[in-house]
């Protein structure tokens, strides 16, 4: 055995006790994931998203510390190991379809630059600001998306991963949504969805703006209620305030560093960052709108110059003071993204101490998180929910 797997437990084992733990505790699937009522078509539910548990464990992604993100295989996963909430971040097709992919740019989560066919798409655009060279959704009609596989984004971190290549597609949101309620069927509870819209300043000014097709595919499906088991959210407040004129759906204006600025505020000439943002009169300009926050954890706990945790901040007891919840973003079991005080090691692609990383936020007062492996983050919870 090499000096690595013993400093780390092995995937298997972790990944089997988490499922035995999780069951134990009765949190299996999205147990005691809101819906209170009785479920009705999909087994979608009436709830609420503050009846979920807390801390609230979301699938980022779905569970992409164990298969390539943004795949059925990942969102499966997620849900079968318990986690409360399947994450989904959406862009447009050509043809405006909405699919799931993290970003617009599939160079590196597809096999597209395996396809002879389409090596004349290669092109440098330019989003948000940033010059970015590769193959683009919004290039590609949904059919044309449909000849790809998807695979690994970080295969130096998560090797193990790549077994997984070429197995799931694309899917598209309405796949998802179908999928939801095919799982909210069998399991007689309503499977809740995180819900993204990427670059949606970007995509308007290409005249394929998320937000309405996302509304009507919220309608479609009975998601589209204050109680419905979905929460929206975007890194663009503007955005956020347009979803909350189409649909009740819960919203979640996301945040990124401090210095920072929105993109739809750049483009505006807005110029608060989210440094303002996460101020009381950002927060509650926010609260007008939105029911929560997703921050970075660096806005919960800074680091410091050596990349260990500091004192909290007060921005969670200010979200709370205007009753808005806190979902920070992310939390990954390998030692490249832990805070420096939890690594073990110097094996960059060994697990850490993600317990002891969790148990620091979720003293914060947080009220969920998202987190690449759902397993982990869940026993983490009921660690601290038992003490």
């Amino acid at each position: 055995m090499t000096e690595r797997t013993q400093d780390r437990p092995g995937r298997r084992r972790l990944l089997g006790a988490a499922i035995l733990g999780t069951a134990a505790l009765g949190v299996t699937g999205t147990a005691q994931a809101a819906g209170r009522g009785a479920p009705d078509r999909g087994g979608r539910g009436h709830g609420s998203y503050r009846d979920l548990p807390v801390p609230t464990v979301i699938g980022h992604r779905g569970a992409s510390g164990y298969r390539p993100e943004h795949t059925l295989g990942s969102y499966q996963l997620a849900l079968d190991m318990g986690a409360h909430i399947v994450e989904q971040d959406l862009v447009p097709t050509k043809d405006g379809h909405l699919v799931c992919r993290h970003e617009n740019d599939i160079t590196g989560t597809t096999d597209v630059a395996d396809h002879p066919e389409f090596a004349g798409r290669r092109t440098t655009k330019k989003v948000d600001g940033v010059s970015i060279t590769g193959w683009f959704t919004e290039d590609f009609t949904l059919a044309e998306l449909k000849t790809l596989r998807a695979k690994e984004r970080i295969p130096a971190d998560r090797q193990e991963n790549t077994l997984y290549d070429g197995r799931w597609q694309i899917p598209t949101f309405e796949e998802v949504l179908r999928w939801a309620d095919s799982e909210g069927r069998r399991r007689g509870r309503p499977v809740w969805l995180y819900v993204e819209t990427k670059h949606p300043s970007y995509f308007r000014g290409l005249g394929l703006g998320l937000e309405e097709p996302l509304a009507r595919l919220l309608r479609r499906y009975g998601r589209h209620r204050a109680d419905s088991p979905l929460i929206l959210q975007s890194f663009e407040p503007g955005s956020v305030r347009r979803l909350a004129k189409l649909v009740a759906t819960p919203r979640v204006v996301l945040l990124s560093g401090p210095k920072e600025r929105p993109w739809d505020f750049v483009e505006s000439g807005d110029p608060r960052t989210v440094a303002d943002l996460v101020k009381p009169a950002g927060l509650k300009w926010m609260a007008s709108f939105a029911q929560g926050i997703g921050p970075t954890l660096d806005l919960v706990i800074p680091k410091d110059g050596s990349g260990r945790l500091t004192t909290p901040t007060t921005l969670v007891a200010d979200a709370h003071a205007l009753g808005l919840v806190l979902h920070p973003y992310t939390l990954r079991n390998e030692n490249s993204f832990l805070p420096a005080d939890f690594r073990r090691g110097t094996d960059p692609h060994a697990y850490g101490d993600v317990f002891g990383a969790a148990r620091a936020y979720f003293e914060a007062g947080i009220d969920g998180i998202f987190s690449d492996n759902p397993d982990t983050a869940l026993l983490a919870a009921a660690d601290f929910a038992r003490d």
